[in-house]
């Protein structure tokens, strides 16, 4: 079983930050990627940010420059700092988490999220 713990989510205003985090236990085994989605409700999941084990990251178009993700491999805890934050960010952000099972399969794991609402 993997766990995925998520913090740091709240209301803030147009251009505000905030900083999410993460922190992944139990049956990890290797982990080769962390990062975060979101979701609106009706809508389909999106990839906000991953970060590779090697160090490779990705992000979607609409926070390149403004969301930086980050990971602290020893603690397995991700990161994610927001900056100048618009109200179309407004959505649950769902950890992520990929790895190797110790038996040939790889796993993607998502946590229960944590609500960012930006309004004025």
């Amino acid at each position: 079983q993997v766990q995925l713990v998520e913090s740091g989510g709240g209301l803030v205003q147009p251009g505000g930050s905030l900083r999410l985090s993460c922190v992944a236990s139990g049956r990890l085994y290797t982990v080769y990627a962390m990062g975060w989605y979101r979701q609106v409700p009706g809508e389909e999941r999106e990839l906000v940010a991953t970060l590779s084990s090697e160090g490779t990251t990705t992000y979607a178009d609409s926070v390149k420059g403004r969301f930086t993700v980050s990971r602290d491999n020893v603690k397995n805890t991700v990161y994610l700092q927001m900056n100048n934050l618009k109200p179309e960010d407004t959505a649950v952000y769902q950890c992520y988490v990929q790895g190797g099972d110790g038996k040939g399969s790889r796993y993607d794991r998502w946590g229960q999220g944590t609500q960012v609402t930006v309004s004025s």
